[in-house]
């Protein structure tokens, strides 16, 4: 299977990276001379890649096709190309619909919508795909959690909610700049912070059957640190801060 991608930005990358570490059977991926940086990087890295300058030759040298240009270049781009009826096409893209894009492509081949995220690259992490499609989930499934969505409507709300990924690692940093302040080497800061969230997530993904809120209150003692740092965080409204930026989020994805 030859693999095509429109589009070398962080999460084109972080795709191929995780489908060159899977037992995904390909025999080439063509990839777009749009980032060089990122285009020269994983041709060194991975043998079977191959730099193409024109992305119409990137869709006709292949079966799959990942869309994974921003909203505004691909409004522009998509329409010029020519696509056939036997590839399945997967867009990366947030903002441009099924609809839309069946109008941009022209022709009846299998498209589907994914949200993969960076930890892609690491084999890890949830691939929500809308409309639900059987080679793709199972494509996914190798390199991630596929999650299917029926409803296009519905799956803007996993998109929402990737939206927050920067400001996650946004309080990593803060945490480990106030330990780095308090006299702690940054690289162990660092450390500690990275390796606790990701023990406190591991956790809470073995226990996602149960309502998340049971995590929060097994997390506490009565009067205890855990107790004190969710009521001042509670007080100081930050919690209600991220349920408006979701929604603000949401709302800029339903224009």
């Amino acid at each position: 299977m030859k693999l095509g991608f429109i589009g070398t930005g962080k999460i084109a990358s972080s795709v191929i990276t995780g489908i060159c570490g899977s037992s995904i059977k390909y025999n080439k991926i063509f990839i777009s001379s749009r980032n060089q940086k990122i285009a020269e990087g994983l041709k060194k890295r991975f043998k079977k890649i191959s730099i193409e300058k024109d992305n119409q030759k990137i869709v006709d040298n292949s079966k799959w096709v990942f869309l994974a240009v921003t909203p505004a270049v691909g409004g522009k781009i998509i329409k010029k190309l020519k696509f056939r009826s036997n590839q399945t096409i997967v867009s990366l893209i947030s903002t441009i619909t099924i609809p839309e894009l069946k109008k941009m492509i022209k022709v009846k081949a299998d498209i589907v919508r994914a949200i993969p995220l960076p930890p892609i690259s690491l084999k890890k992490g949830p691939i929500p795909i809308c409309p639900s499609n059987k080679k793709v989930r199972n494509f996914f499934n190798k390199i991630g959690s596929t999650v299917e969505i029926k409803n296009e409507k519905l799956s803007i709300n996993f998109w929402a909610t990737s939206g927050m990924m920067a400001s996650y690692y946004e309080i990593l940093r803060i945490m480990s700049d106030w330990l780095v302040k308090k006299g702690i080497k940054r690289l162990d800061a660092q450390k500690y912070i990275t390796t606790l969230f990701l023990a406190l997530s591991e956790d809470a993904v073995l226990n996602s059957k149960k309502e998340l809120k049971y995590l929060v209150k097994e997390s506490q003692t009565p009067k205890g640190l855990n107790e004190q740092g969710l009521k001042e965080m509670n007080k100081k409204g930050v919690y209600k801060s991220v349920i408006k930026t979701l929604n603000s989020i949401y709302k800029r994805l339903n224009k």
